[in-house]
């Protein structure tokens, strides 16, 4: 699953490769048309550029006949360049003052500056900011790459040397030393500032897992272990306790080293003491009491004889001059010298993954009461027009707009190059999506002046730091005719994703401007970067390209149509003519509304990209157009919000990719008819082109979309009868350039079925000015617009026949696991279902029969749609609310959506109550009335606005009147929805144990809330080469090669690395898989180290209770006990299940697999009592979500039997191992191995109990004197537990023979035909970036 701000399209069918002549679909087919999907260059001659892009001059067709065949070129020439880019590192030997020389591992790609920040982290060196590096005295440039630098090699010794200070230094260096001091303090991960998140991974392993840890010693571990679990966490317990979320971290007791460190209030210095060297004053207090006045100048820092009010700027005596403030500190207190080397010693132990910044800011929902100390840095940066990092930078603001594009115009020929453009565009993309997120903050916050500042609030625009600022409203009714300010606050995010999808596609030549959507204290703010000029002229005349007033008035241009005219196939967008206000015919290759602006720095920009993809007709009534039966039987269309509802890219590549298999399928009947007709082909033939053959493949019957299913069900020779011979078709048509009029024939009346827009190849595009009011077609194009009409309305009608049955079918088979609202949304937009159609999705998940078996998939949506409704409702309620009265409004608003307590508001007493209370305070709250109106929502009111939303938005039936109603009815969780609804709606609250249900009290006061934080969207740009060896690397595990794989996916990781950094979910994911790879070939230590690694990085980049940092803690939990560590592994459990049972509550079909994981540890620790708890409740959910007849529960069976064995209870584990026998033996049959294993455990049980009862009978017999057979009770062995638990987490250890081997192999390729015939391989192996592992259906390990 994916951080909220985009999304992977799930399956980019062949990009650019959709003409008929590459119809052969053979396994390296399919990575090359990865290979084209991810390269940066979006021309369509894949592999030229892919083999670095020597061959621009190919033609379109030549490289395309070669797409197939050049694959393996492809991919050994990105090894050999990646090769290239590891030079091997070399050792210097550093020497500082003061210290002993040690050496550092370096590599020739490194910048000096990169040596400069390892000095500046490292335990001895870190006080140190101010210096230079020199080689046999000559000072080297921090800018150079070491390779370039002359004498440097191997053993070289580089020397440290102080420099004089500049204020900008001096600056830097108390910057430097403030955040050492605060090196363990988590207060700004809490805050959500310079992009520091919280990870509790450490509170459970006790420092690192791996030989450095504080392990206990191997042999007594099990006598120490404690196993018992906290009571909330027990199976049945219904206590869920907000305060283990965020554990106390012992680390996090602060040492004190100052009192206080602070500018002093004589700077700056005056002109006869900067002529003396003095730079700045700083005032210090110790721990010791000891005020101080110190001077930084620019030879150093020493102590000078001012006070509070006297100005005394001369050295005092001592005055214990030193280059760096920490050696100061160190003479002259005590307390500063142990307690910082201490500090020191702590921050260098901490795991790097916990102290790296991540690329986005992460927000916590819940935050300690933390102390507010005081920090001169953070009002510095408060209260100077600090926009950022500018004081790294010459020249002070950035232009974004100019950086953003030329990061674009990066060379990418090769593989160094792109890596080089890649990271540069990633790297200017998250700093802007940090400033912007801040201007928007200030800009709500009041904190910037409007360009236009006599217009009414709601209308005003900002600019800040060269980023432009306009708020979601409806200004001037521009959207009047779409809907309003519900238009306007759902277009900044239309346009957003066009933004991303024309990036994606990536043209050279056309721009797109930085666009980042920020929703804050109820507004929501887009913030862009600005193109050079647009602020001098009038928009009429600066727009050469689309219109400015909804297709009024259009122009058109040459130069915009060839460039869109590129990005025409993989956005599926149809060139279309469109009339002026002059009724003359403009040629178009976009929707009317993007504009086309050229720049003052000429480059060509497009804009307003809200319409890139088709409007969504379900939900678009328009007059007397019908919809197809299928979208009518469901209540379709309906009226929405705003008429800008669009389709989602993923539909759009999913439709396309249906009906290339229609296209495939109806061309291979007819060849098959050709043949088998030959005597009477003729007639057969015009038969069959006759209007009534065509019908079974159009869409607009039922058929074809209602057989849509049964690709799901992978079994392709019952859906394509012909596939080889539609491959024989593809090849005589290549081979003939379809000059034979039969094949011809074929392909005409399959490309008219399924719509395409060429007649000689499938080519599906939509025309997205299709419904759009105001705009007018030509007469000539009426039928094209009669055949696009019908197009949409089969898309409308594959979403509700294909795509949401497909989701619902995947969540029962339980190969789409949502766990939370987050992940919900994910599910449905990787299928291309937006949002909107949630109540659809939960209505057909009440009609499925199943519907039991999809309980968890139920809840979860009523939740995600309850809280949504509910975070609509907040936004406009927010919007009338005072600053001073943010905190009360906010708890009054959680108290009437969560509390039993039937909520009075209190207006908070004015902390400041003044004399002259009849003096109106002037507001200017954009939009704000009678501020006080917000206190008068009482809890029925809003559920009955809760309920009304829901039935008007999502046109879904709620039955509740208050929370606890709901509550009941869904069973949910009101610690579930008070997540959903603080992470939706940014608030961040105190974390403390809160009782909703008490009638007395409300749950929340206005102490409870400490934040609002921003809701961030934004684009993501991709590592393109990484993620394609990445998927490489998936293929090659998937076809049981996994050293090969291995070896891709350690490439890919290098790659992520370089172009992201150390953290992001990509990487994320990369380590995930590593270390189960690690786990399968036997390295135990090295799949702990990259779990760890996984583990640390999914706390910090998504959260600390995301549903994916929940698996990841369950991996490395396999891995600890695989490694011995016991103690360590229950306790990561735990974790796991606590957050599991916040994030969703018991009853999910993934608590099983938690269950069984912890039952079998337990059982490992002989707890048998605890572990039966779990073992069975895993049991009871396994039968619930998997139907008593399935192979999980037979295992279930099998695992509680087994406790029982071991605790003697024989007659329990002979019923319950009966149990498993009997499901085996119906589902398998008597001759499969697994149904004889559970029959001789059988014999073995009934043995031990007859034996058991014989000694027994023995006893009661001849009392004490009975001579009695030792009875073998058996505790567990490790080996045994591991065994139960690899094959509970899905991981088979198969040892085989070679001919075993030449088998599975056949086999897997084989089933890999099949998925490629039927449901493209890519939906079996990522079903989105980061669920990637799991899918891996068999790891083979061969001995």
């Amino acid at each position: 699953m994916v951080s909220k701000t985009d999304d992977i399209p799930a399956s980019v069918p062949n990009c650019n490769v959709n003409t008929v002549d590459l119809v052969e679909e053979t396994p390296d087919r399919k990575e090359t048309t990865k290979a084209t999907h991810r390269d940066p260059c979006g021309h369509s001659v894949d592999t030229a550029v892919m083999n670095g892009g020597g061959a621009h001059n190919l033609s379109e067709e030549e490289s395309k006949q070669d797409g197939a065949g050049d694959t393996d070129g492809g991919e050994d020439s990105n090894e050999q360049e990646v090769i290239v880019i590891q030079d091997t590192g070399f050792t210097v030997k550093i020497q500082a003052p003061g210290t002993e020389p040690f050496d550092l591992q370096v590599s020739p790609q490194e910048m000096v500056q990169e040596i400069h920040q390892v000095l500046m982290d490292r335990e001895d060196t870190c006080h140190r900011t101010c210096f230079s590096l020199q080689l046999d005295s000559n000072v080297l440039d921090n800018f150079a790459e070491l390779k370039s630098i002359e004498g440097l090699q191997e053993g070289s010794l580089l020397k440290v040397v102080e420099e004089p200070y500049t204020v900008r230094e001096a600056r830097i260096h108390v910057r430097h030393i403030r955040d050492l001091l605060k090196g363990l303090d988590p207060s700004d991960a809490y805050n959500g500032v310079d992009c520091n998140s919280l990870s509790f991974l450490s509170v459970f392993t006790d420092g690192d897992l791996g030989d450095s840890g504080k392990r206990k010693k191997k042999g007594s571990e099990l006598e120490q272990i404690d196993c018992t679990p906290p009571e909330h966490i027990l199976p049945g317990s219904k206590e869920r306790p907000l305060l283990p979320l965020q554990p106390q971290n012992k680390d996090w007791k602060p040492m004190q080293c100052l009192k206080v460190l602070t500018m002093s209030g004589w700077n700056p210095p005056p002109g006869n003491r900067k002529m003396h060297g003095d730079l700045m004053y700083l005032y210090m207090v110790t721990v010791e009491e000891r005020h101080i006045s110190i001077t930084a100048s620019t030879r150093g820092f020493y102590l000078n004889q001012s006070t509070t009010y006297t100005f005394n700027p001369k050295p005092a005596n001592p005055s214990f001059l030193s280059h760096s403030l920490v050696e100061l500190l160190s003479q002259i207190s005590p307390a500063f010298k142990k307690n910082f080397t201490a500090l020191q010693k702590k921050r260098v132990q901490r795991h790097p993954f916990e102290r790296i910044a991540t690329p986005f800011q992460v927000y916590s929902w819940t935050a300690p009461q933390v102390d507010h100390t005081m920090d001169c840095v953070r009002a510095e940066d408060a209260y100077t027009s600090r926009l950022g990092y500018e004081e790294h930078i010459p020249g002070q603001t950035r232009d974004w707009n100019e950086e953003l594009q030329t990061t674009r115009e990066l060379a990418r020929k090769n593989l160094p190059d792109r890596l080089l453009r890649e990271r540069a565009i990633f790297k200017v993309h998250s700093d802007f999506a940090a400033a912007a997120t801040r201007g928007s903050m200030a800009v709500i916050d009041g904190n910037v002046m409007a360009i236009n500042p006599g217009e009414e609030t709601r209308m005003q625009m900002f600019i800040w730091n060269n980023i432009f600022f306009s708020l979601g409203f409806d200004v001037r009714d521009h959207y009047r005719e779409l809907g309003g300010d519900a238009a306007a606050h759902a277009a900044p995010t239309n346009d957003l994703n066009g933004v991303r999808a024309y990036g994606a596609v990536d043209v050279e030549g056309l721009y797109t401007l930085g666009t980042v959507v920020v929703d804050y204290r109820g507004y929501r703010v887009t913030a862009q970067s600005i193109i050079p000029g647009i602020l001098e002229r009038e928009q009429e005349q600066s727009v050469i390209y689309g219109s400015i007033d909804f297709g009024k008035t259009v122009v058109s241009h040459g130069k915009y149509l060839e460039l869109l005219e590129r990005t025409s196939r993989p956005l599926k967008v149809q060139r279309h003519n469109v009339l002026n206000e002059k009724d003359e015919s403009m040629e178009l290759c976009s929707s009317v509304e993007c504009k086309g602006i050229i720049g003052n720095d000429g480059r060509h920009y497009i804009l307003d990209l809200l319409r890139t993809f088709p409007p969504d007709l379900n939900f678009l009534p328009v007059e007397g157009e019908e919809l197809s039966p299928e979208s009518v039987r469901q209540g379709f269309p309906r009226q929405h919000r705003h008429r800008l509802a669009c389709l989602r890219q993923e539909l759009i590549e999913a439709f396309v990719e249906h009906r290339y298999l229609l296209f495939m399928k109806m061309a291979a009947l007819q060849l098959m008819q050709q043949k088998a007709n030959k005597e009477s082909k003729l007639a057969t033939l015009t038969e069959n082109s006759s209007p009534g053959a065509a019908v079974p493949a159009l869409p607009s019957t039922e058929t074809p979309d209602a057989s849509c299913e049964s690709p799901l069900e992978g079994k392709a020779e019952d859906i394509i009868p012909g596939l080889a011979q539609a491959k024989e078709l593809a090849e005589s048509l290549a081979a003939e350039d379809g000059s034979d009029p039969k094949s011809r024939e074929v392909v005409l009346n399959a490309c008219k079925a399924v719509g395409s827009i060429s007649n000689t190849s499938f080519d599906i595009r939509f025309n997205p000015d299709i419904f759009s009011p105001g705009v007018r077609f030509p007469e000539d194009s009426a039928d094209d617009i009669q055949k696009q009409k019908q197009l949409l309305k089969d898309a409308g009608a594959f979403m509700v026949s294909c795509q949401i049955p497909s989701l619902v079918k995947d969540c029962l088979d339980h190969s789409a696991l949502p766990m939370d609202g987050a992940t919900l949304t994910e599910a449905l937009h990787q299928r291309g279902i937006n949002v909107r159609y949630l109540g659809n999705v939960l209505a057909f998940v009440d009609q499925t029969p199943a519907k039991a078996q999809l309980e968890h998939f139920y809840r979860i949506g009523i939740s995600e749609l309850i809280t949504r409704c509910a975070k609509h409702i907040f936004k406009t309620y927010l919007q009338g609310v005072e600053l001073s009265a943010l905190s009360a409004a906010v708890s009054h608003f959680l108290n009437c959506f969560l509390s039993s307590f039937d909520a009075v508001a209190h207006l908070p007493a004015d902390e400041l109550v003044s004399r002259r209370k009849n003096r109106k305070r002037r507001n200017r709250v954009p939009g704000g009335g009678d501020n006080t109106a917000w206190a008068s929502l009482t809890p029925s009111e809003l559920w009955k606005n809760i309920v009304s939303e829901a039935q008007s938005y999502y046109h879904f039936t709620l039955h509740c009147e208050n929370a606890d109603q709901g509550v009941e009815k869904y069973s949910l969780q009101k610690i579930t929805l008070l997540r959903e609804i603080s992470i939706k709606a940014g608030i961040q609250i105190l974390i403390k144990e809160y009782n909703f249900d008490s009638r007395h009290k409300p749950a929340f006061t206005e102490e409870d809330i400490l934040n609002i934080f921003p809701v961030v969207k934004h684009v993501n740009p991709k590592a393109s080469d990484a993620f394609h060896f990445f998927q490489s690397g998936q293929a090659k595990v998937q076809q049981g090669y996994l050293k090969e794989g291995c070896e891709l996916i350690n490439e890919a990781l290098n790659l992520f690395n370089n172009v992201y950094g150390a953290m992001h979910v990509e990487i994320c994911a990369c380590l995930r898989l590593l270390a189960r790879l690690n786990y399968i070939m036997g390295d135990h230590h090295e799949a702990l180290s990259n779990q760890q690694k996984a583990v640390l990085m999914s706390e910090r980049v998504l959260g600390v209770e995301h549903p994916n940092t929940i698996q990841e803690y369950m991996h490395l939990a396999l891995y600890c006990f695989a490694n011995g560590q016991l103690s360590t592994a229950l306790k990561l459990l735990y974790r796991a299940r606590y957050l599991m049972l916040m994030v969703c509550g018991e009853d999910h079909p993934e608590m099983a697999l938690l269950d069984s994981n912890i039952g079998l540890v337990l059982h490992g620790v002989m707890e048998y009592d605890l572990s039966l708890r779990f073992l069975e409740n895993s049991l009871a959910i396994n039968s619930k979500y998997h139907g008593p007849r399935s192979l999980k529960v037979a295992l279930s069976h099998h695992l509680v039997a087994r406790v029982y064995e071991s605790k003697a209870e024989f007659r329990s584990a002979l019923q319950q191992e009966k149990e498993g026998y009997t499901i085996y033996k119906n589902q398998v049959g008597e001759a499969h191995e697994k149904t004889k294993e559970s029959s001789e455990y059988l014999k073995y049980l009934t043995q031990q109990a007859v034996a058991l009862q014989r000694t027994m009978n023995e006893i009661y017999k001849n009392g004490s004197n009975a001579s009695i057979m030792p009875l073998k009770f058996t505790a567990p062995s490790m080996a045994s537990v591991l065994e139960q638990l690899n094959i509970i987490n899905g991981i088979i250890f198969i040892p085989l023979s070679q001919k075993d081997l030449e088998n599975l192999k056949a086999e897997v390729q084989r089933r890999q035909q099949l998925q490629e015939s039927g449901k493209s391989v890519e939906d079996l192996t990522v079903d989105g970036p980061l669920e990637l592992e799991d899918k891996i259906p068999m790891d083979v390990n061969v001995d």
